[in-house]
């Protein structure tokens, strides 16, 4: 009886402690998204040799303590998109959004949205809500006013 015990209690153990290092994982995973950005002056600047792999960024700017989170992604056509991490149905859930190849995937609704459609033309439903930039030169410059009107999402 006392074997038996024994390995109950260390499979108890083991799966304690399989449990803690995946929620420990995800925890540190969602921490790490997002690169914390600052302003300069009237606008906020990335540079594009950040985005030359095709792959998503994501990026945290505070306003009086509020925390805006969005995205900046080169689309397979070679053209820069931005967008907030969140949409105009899901982003009360505050799961935002995560790339899968060329598509940019909402994780509360898993609908996905091709990376080259992100703009202004798409609107409403759960696209990732859109966020005007500028491309001038070798960055990507957003205007503060346009990343604050976000706020609301966050």
């Amino acid at each position: 009886m006392a074997t038996k015990q024994t390995k109950q209690v260390v499979w108890a153990v083991v799966i304690m402690v399989a449990l803690l290092a995946g929620a420990v994982s995800v925890f540190a995973f969602t921490l790490g998204k997002y690169e914390k950005v600052k302003a300069n002056g009237p606008v906020l600047s990335i540079p594009t040799a950040k985005l030359a792999d095709g792959k998503a960024r994501f990026y945290q700017f505070e306003d009086n303590g509020k925390q805006i989170a969005f995205f900046v992604v080169k689309a397979p056509d070679g053209s820069y998109r931005t967008a907030f991490d969140a949409c105009d149905v899901c982003y009360k859930e505050k799961k935002g959004y995560e790339q899968q190849s060329d598509k940019m995937n909402c994780k509360n609704c898993n609908q996905k949205f091709a990376t080259n459609r992100i703009g202004p033309n798409s609107t409403g439903g759960c696209n990732p809500s859109y966020l005007p930039h500028q491309q001038s030169g070798n960055a990507i410059t957003i205007n503060l006013a346009d990343l604050k009107a976000g706020a609301r999402f966050f």
